[in-house]
């Protein structure tokens, strides 16, 4: 895969239907809440996208909590793109946004936590972040069974 060819950017409207994809993919292996299109859409400037030869192969999104505290989160790449460093170009470009708005405080709730550790974040208890947990979780279906590990990073 070349440099050249591989690019992260905003995401645009047109890219909605490629984020489905991508985030449906993993909704299915249980490893992500799967988004709607309506919610992707409707959050589409806070979504990042890799492309590829004009095909948009990964994605992820920010979630801002404070001015100085943001969420990374539907960090996804499709299967036959994966181990190509694509994943962690979106969570820099990402990390660069938010460095931008201020923020010095990212965290993620993952089931990879070698992923994220290798690139700077550590543990840390979810109860550490109560604005996630009152905003999404309290909606969400693994509410009471939560698998996921928080980890954070200061910028």
């Amino acid at each position: 895969m070349q440099q050249a060819e591989l690019f992260v950017r905003y995401a645009r409207l047109a890219d909605a239907g490629a984020i489905s994809a991508i985030t449906a993919e993993y909704a299915r292996k249980g490893i992500m809440l799967e988004r709607s299109d309506e919610n992707i859409i409707e959050n589409i400037r806070n979504f990042f996208v890799a492309e590829y030869n004009g095909e948009v192969i990964g994605c992820c999104a920010i979630a801002f909590y404070t001015q100085k505290l943001a969420e990374i989160r539907s960090l996804a790449v499709f299967n036959r793109f994966t181990l190509k460093g694509i994943g962690r170009l979106l969570v820099e470009k990402a990390e660069m946004v938010l460095r931008e708005e201020g923020v010095t405080e990212v965290f993620v709730l993952t089931l990879n936590r070698n992923f994220f550790g290798r690139i700077g974040y550590s543990e840390i208890s979810k109860e550490y972040f109560p604005q996630k947990i009152w905003r999404d979780c309290t909606h969400c279906p693994k509410l009471m069974a939560c698998d996921e590990i928080a980890m954070v990073k200061k910028l």
